[in-house]
Order: C-alpha cells, then structure tokens, then sequence
C-alpha cells in the first residue's frame, strides 16, 4: 500500500471536492398543453394539468 509523501492541504482537499457538489440549475421540460416550462413529473404551474388530465383548477 503506497504511503503520502506529502500532506494534502485543507484547501486542496476541500476544493477538490467542492467539483463534484456543483449542482446545475433543475432540469426543466415543457408542458405539452400550454407549453410553458415547468419541472419534470410535476403539475404545470401555469395550466395545472399533469399527465394530460387537469389536476389543479386553474385560477
């Protein structure tokens, strides 16, 4: 097993993880009734319909 020949900094460390928790913005895919964007497997906020059937009365 090979041993560290130097000690890896906090910061280092720390800044190598940090790569991987980058979250991007959510993924978004559009309504297919009124076309507006909303997030996936949800009800539209816009139309309030969810898998082509009205779920929520729209205002």
């Amino acid at each position: 097993m090979g041993v560290q020949q130097n000690k890896k900094s906090k910061a280092r460390t720390r800044n190598r993880r940090a790569q991987w928790l980058k979250i991007d913005g959510p993924g978004m895919s559009v309504c297919p009734q009124c076309k507006s964007l909303k997030m996936p497997h949800r009800v539209c906020p816009e139309c309030g319909f969810y898998k082509n059937k009205e779920v929520v009365a729209a205002e």
